[in-house]
């Protein structure tokens, strides 16, 4: 995607532009930001979908002006003609090809920030009050009509004791109708609130917005995998990809100590030894991408995955018909000479066509890619296929 192109699902500003103006600093109203839009699922298929144990649901309406909500799946939904309810859908982009493929036309934001497709079905009235969010969202309409108003209002506190985050004093500054194709983002703390007219569907595009202590603390955790990744090969446990993490082998003594009178205390040498000793781990920029690019590409748990390409040999076999894509599940990405999937630190190096594969998400099987694979990458890749996270499809 070239970001300097512009794009109607943005309004007609590019990429760029719209970083620049828009993302996490103000709202945007896109009139038809998909011409003709129809969802990739319709409301019934969406009744079925939150049927399903693996399908994280909720449903939300309000009893005597109390909101009330309950967790799917359910067997059963209300029907259509009965006003003021709302079911959530969330990773819709797990378990169907053409949510997935509408999760990707985001893809000028990276990947590490993407997070899932929600669908939000209503009949008329519903709506699940008005809130903000603590990440970016780009709210859909796929059917029907949705009022919304929004507000940059810097009270942001909550009503006590309720099971969803509504607004206790909500003052609305906008107020826009969309119909089928129109789309409205709206960055962080954006307060809003949004009500189906008539029977409604809404897609939601979130994104990861991770706190900085979640961040911290996994890169600490990191640093913990990476001395016992240096213990397990010390041992001759560890894999082919080398530990990075500093060699602390050597046990702790206190030779030359005095006898204590006071045999609780901890001894101030054995604390200095344990600061030293967690001094020399580096905590550098290979430490936090080796942490996030597994921890990002860890499958949602929707994820499902389906082995194919049995008994195909691609070392063989190559140069093939057609491409290879990723599943829709699969998670990939890369940095430096690191590639990831699905949590798992490549064998291999990110390669140029391993980073065509991430950014792409496809690679062609023609003689030109053959001559830029090396037979272990044909091996990994065919290891990818006998899992499900890529799939062979032929040419047409």
């Amino acid at each position: 995607m070239n970001p300097d192109i512009a794009l109607d699902l943005l309004g007609g500003l590019s990429p760029n532009a719209f970083m620049k103006k828009h993302w996490q600093r103000k709202p945007l109203l896109v009139r038809r930001a998909i011409p003709g839009f129809r969802p990739a699922l319709s409301i019934a298929e969406v009744r079925e979908l939150v049927r399903r144990e693996e399908v994280e649901s909720r449903l939300i309406w309000q009893d005597d002006g109390q909101w009330k909500m309950r967790s799917g799946p359910f067997a059963r939904l209300p029907s259509m003609r009965r006003a003021g309810w709302t079911v959530l859908a969330q990773n819709t982009d797990a378990h169907d090809d053409g949510m997935a493929g509408l999760l990707h036309r985001f893809r000028f934001i990276p990947d590490a920030r993407l997070d899932d497709a929600m669908i939000s079905v209503a009949s008329d009235g519903g709506g699940v009050g008005p809130h903000f969010d603590s990440y970016d969202v780009f709210l859909l309409q796929a059917h029907g009509r949705r009022r919304w108003r929004i507000s940059a209002q810097q009270d942001l506190s909550l009503e006590e004791g309720l099971p969803l985050k509504i607004l206790r004093h909500f003052r609305p500054e906008h107020e826009y109708v969309l119909e089928p194709g129109d789309m409205l983002y709206l960055p962080p703390h954006i307060a809003h609130d949004g009500v189906a007219e008539g029977d409604c569907m809404t897609i939601s595009i979130g994104f990861r917005a991770p706190t900085l202590a979640t961040l911290a603390r996994g890169v600490l955790e990191a640093a913990g995998d990476q001395l016992m990744a240096r213990i397990g090969e010390d041992a001759g446990l560890y894999g082919a990809r080398p530990a990075a993490g500093p060699k602390l082998d050597k046990r702790y003594g206190d030779g030359g100590s005095t006898a204590t009178r006071h045999p609780a205390r901890l001894p101030d040498d054995l604390v200095q030894a344990t600061l030293d000793a967690a001094l020399q781990i580096k905590f550098n920029e290979a430490l936090a991408s080796r942490f996030l690019g597994q921890w990002l590409t860890e499958p949602s748990s929707a994820a499902w995955f389906e082995p194919s390409g049995a008994g195909l040999d691609l070392a063989e076999a190559w140069p093939l018909d057609g491409v290879l894509v990723p599943d829709r599940c699969t998670r990939l990405m890369y940095r430096g000479n690191d590639f990831y999937i699905n949590g798992e630190l490549a064998e291999l190096p990110a390669s140029p066509a391993l980073r065509a594969l991430a950014d792409d998400r496809r690679l062609e099987c023609d003689s030109r890619q053959g001559r830029r694979l090396k037979p272990g990458e044909l091996d990994m890749l065919g290891d990818w296929l006998a899992q499900g996270w890529l799939h062979h499809e032929r040419g047409r």
